[in-house]
């Protein structure tokens, strides 16, 4: 059976991509005793506002039709934001020479968190240059990465 993120993705995509977005990622969270469903959208030039509400307006009633999910949920449209998560590898390979956080599950020398430039990632991790040092992450420690500014 499909995850409820993925079949909720394969129904958004080309609905965002008819509005000049690009699907980023989908949630499917509890947060505080309620469901959140959100759909997170990026476009060259940046999301404004209008463009979540256009993919809002579309996608809600392909939601409510082909009702994916049988709980109650609010649902959000959202840019994917600035320091947006990493997840994919397109997503590693789109930023490769920016500026990353790497948050661990585990401390490593004393602490979780970890910012550099992304140098490379694989199947085994990643590489991030730290004040010109190269520090390798195993893919298990890696708990969260995302990009940051400045």
């Amino acid at each position: 059976m499909k995850k409820i993120t993925d079949l909720v993705a394969a129904l958004a995509e080309p609905v965002v991509q008819s509005l000049g977005c690009e699907l980023w990622d989908v949630e499917f969270v509890k947060e505080g005793g309620h469901r959140f469903l959100r759909v997170y959208i990026d476009k060259q030039g940046g999301v404004q506002l209008s463009d979540c509400e256009a993919v809002s307006r579309a996608l809600d009633p392909i939601l409510d039709e082909r009702d994916p999910i049988a709980e109650s949920y609010t649902f959000e449209v959202s840019s994917a934001g600035a320091e947006r998560a990493l997840k994919r590898p397109s997503d590693f390979e789109r930023f490769i020479g920016h500026l990353i956080e790497v948050r661990l599950y585990k401390s490593r020398d004393g602490r979780k968190e970890f910012v550099g430039t992304l140098k490379a990632r694989d199947d085994n991790g990643l590489d991030i240059d730290i004040a010109g040092q190269n520090i390798h992450f195993e893919t298990p420690e890696i708990a969260h990465v995302r990009l940051r500014i400045g």
